[in-house]
């Protein structure tokens, strides 16, 4: 017997709409659930059980009435904590920042509150939201409910494991190199980055994407009606669309699809995750598509060009603050951004311009294929205290070799559950599709999500 707390937004939806569950019950007994877990995961900031009732109650009457706001009403939903919310602080995961109530929501707070989701909690990122780790100054350390003593990825750490551990259908992270897709990986969970500009986010950076992770597909594919309609404050935001989100069905015979097995530069691919994928591969063959093996898209050039980039953008970030309260970012962050302080205006420049050979490489490939399969994370796990799988500020992106193209070329991507390790940890298959084809990547991860039967063996919550 499947708990309430493991129901599907449609699930919820239908159990609302015939009064068999009340959007109140089911919060009652999801925060009995979250009860059982949250001290061994840490996954939430801002946990406000008493405004998710109320919130729950002003849903129930409108379902009572026949009268719901929108289509995500009565459900509940994390956000990551960069995403501001009107009257909180958006600490961005470090002990360094003022705490400061936020002004008002985020487009994608605003979405959601039109539509009558319950925001119930924030979700924990490491400092600036620039770790793969659910390390923080801030947080509490945030854990792999597979196994507490393994990291949950990250920047999008503490949505990944409350979208693991059953917090409800829904969760917000926001990727700007694989903070969406990385963590999904590594927990399980179906995470995906739309096309950049799909989902408006505010404030805007290059690459800066935001999107869902969920235990499933379908439940991402049902909340990019609310999280996709434009906003001005993301001068990217794309126009209105007619796209019916839940359209899932593909044939996929005559796709050529490449299958990336070598990422250019990075760690190496364990073996039970190149095994694991190659599998995968194999299905979307059996299905009637050419899959091809396809050349990297990263070279080192590139990679090394965004690191004194983005160390010289954090430094300059930070520079300004005081010596104390720099002090107080997580050392081995603050160790990698004062290498920013010795990269000149030139050469920050010369490696802002490796972003856009990253985008022209990814441009090139996709004249060639169709989408395209890799790993998502090259390794099987790491441990829960790490900053990043090498632990190693002087190599800080070794691991980000196979998502991070995709931001900078804007293009779709998603983490699908494709396996397990022998040690019980979840693999992760990348799937990614041209610019705007974000259905192509919904409905390739749909397939593969029938064919694998998806994850049936969620973890239990420690006794």
């Amino acid at each position: 017997m499947s708990e309430p707390t493991d129901l599907s937004i449609l699930d919820l939806r239908r159990k609302f709409a015939d009064k068999s569950l009340s959007p109140s019950e089911y919060w009652l007994a999801l925060e009995r659930h979250i009860a059982t877990w949250e001290p061994t995961i840490s996954a939430l900031y801002a946990y406000d059980p008493e405004d998710a009732r109320r919130q729950a109650a002003a849903s129930t009457a409108r379902w009572a009435k026949g009268a719901p706001l929108g289509a995500l009403d009565g459900i509940p939903v994390t956000l990551k904590e960069l995403i501001a919310t009107k009257g909180q602080p958006v600490p961005l995961g470090t002990a360094a920042v003022e705490l400061i109530p936020a002004a008002e929501d985020a487009p994608i707070a605003a979405r959601l509150r039109e539509d009558g989701a319950v925001i119930f909690a924030k979700t924990t990122c490491p400092d600036y939201g620039m770790l793969s780790s659910g390390l923080s100054s801030f947080h509490k350390l945030s854990r792999n409910p597979w196994d507490p003593s393994q990291n949950p990825g990250g920047s999008s750490a503490g949505a990944s494991a409350a979208a693991a551990a059953g917090y409800g259908p829904l969760h917000i992270g926001t990727d700007i190199g694989g903070s969406v897709r990385l963590p999904a990986g590594w927990t399980g969970i179906f995470g995906f980055k739309p096309s950049h500009g799909r989902i408006p986010v505010d404030p805007y950076y290059v690459g800066r994407c935001a999107g869902p992770m969920t235990r499933t597909v379908e439940d991402a594919a049902f909340s990019m009606a609310t999280l996709s309609r434009p906003d001005w404050r993301d001068g990217t935001s794309l126009p209105p669309n007619e796209i019916d989100w839940m359209d899932l069905d593909i044939n996929i015979r005559g796709m050529t699809i490449g299958l990336m097995l070598d990422a250019g530069c990075g760690l190496p691919v364990d073996d039970e995750v190149r095994d694991a994928v190659l599998a995968a591969a194999k299905c979307f063959e059996e299905a009637g598509a050419t899959v091809v093996d396809v050349a990297p898209v990263l070279t080192r050039q590139m990679l090394d060009g965004l690191d004194a980039f983005w160390r010289a953008r954090f430094w300059g970030d930070i520079m300004g603050l005081s010596e104390e309260r720099r002090n107080a970012i997580l050392p081995y962050i603050h160790s990698w951004a004062k290498g920013g302080a010795d990269v000149s205006g030139v050469d920050a420049v010369r490696g802002f311009n490796q972003t856009i050979e990253m985008r022209k490489s990814c441009s090139k490939l996709f004249t060639e294929v169709d989408a395209v399969l890799s790993p998502t994370n090259p390794i099987v796990s790491y441990p829960a205290e790490w900053a990043s799988p090498t632990n190693d500020p002087d190599r800080p992106f070794e691991h980000i070799c196979f998502t991070v193209p995709w931001n900078m070329s804007e293009q779709p991507a998603a983490s699908v559950n494709c396996g397990f390790s022998r040690s019980g940890m979840p693999i992760g298959l990348q799937i990614v599709g041209p610019r705007f084809g974000d259905m192509l990547v919904l409905r390739l991860s749909k397939a593969f999500e029938d064919w694998s039967s998806g994850v049936t063996n969620w973890p239990k919550p420690p006794v």
